[in-house]
């Protein structure tokens, strides 16, 4: 049976980690081409392992998403080799905290702001021109609970975050009416591998899992959400 996104193509930025393959796997499940980025080749390789008999539909692309030219190039060659480009999801992002504001080194507040600001500016002004010649397309940023809550010791992570939620509500309203939708998820903390072992103490039971989350993505990319556009989706499970 053919699945929701069947002859659909995603782009899916940070497909391989652990919110982005749970993204990857689900839209494979519901039909789509998925074309992922990623870093690490062992983790696009579990990718493809999990994806079982839809394998054939996964493309991998080893670049770096806040480097410009990548990125347009990918682009154009997912374009080129499809035929069209329906949904970004960009699942890229880096979190530094637990230390003052005066305390930051400029390196690390710049690398935030690449991480979580300028891969979702780069990833969105390569394919929004896309999407407008074919007037239709979704996309959906994943931005952070710490966009709107901005706590102490994670300056940079905050302001990163707060700058992408802030970046997507204007791209809403720039193409607003052209068949184009663009939405956020704000996701606290998320329960992966990196997460637990990053706090073994924590209740895990109360975060939310990433399949949960793919879920909200997915539906914010169907043709059930077309009248939802230009929001921030809290996802913040009891945590």
């Amino acid at each position: 049976m053919a699945g929701q996104f069947s002859g659909k193509v995603a782009l899916v930025a940070g497909g391989t980690g652990g919110l982005g393959r749970a993204v990857s796997l689900a839209f494979l499940e519901e039909g789509a081409t998925v074309i992922v980025t990623y870093q690490k080749q062992t983790e696009f390789e579990a990718l493809k392992s999990a994806s079982g008999q839809n394998s054939p539909m996964v493309r991998g692309n080893r670049i770096d998403v806040t480097d410009e030219v990548a990125v347009g190039e990918l682009v154009g060659r997912c374009f080129k080799e499809h035929g069209s480009l329906d949904i970004l999801v960009n699942c890229v992002g880096g979190y530094a905290g637990g230390v003052k504001l005066w305390e930051l080194d400029s390196k690390t507040f710049d690398q935030m702001l690449a991480l979580n600001l300028r891969s979702g500016y780069l990833l969105s002004r390569a394919v929004v021109p896309v999407m407008l010649k074919q007037k239709r397309g979704s996309i959906v940023d994943v931005i952070a609970k710490a966009a709107i809550d901005h706590g102490a010791g994670a300056a940079a992570y905050a302001a990163s975050k707060a700058a992408a939620l802030a970046m997507m509500d204007s791209l809403a309203a720039d193409v607003k009416g052209t068949g184009v939708r663009v939405n956020s998820i704000l996701p606290s903390i998320i329960d992966t591998e990196v997460n637990r072992n990053a706090m073994p103490g924590a209740d895990f039971s109360k975060w939310p899992k990433p399949e949960e989350i793919a879920r909200v993505i997915l539906f914010l990319c169907s043709d059930d959400a077309r009248v939802v556009h230009g929001a921030a989706v809290p996802v913040y499970g009891e945590s």
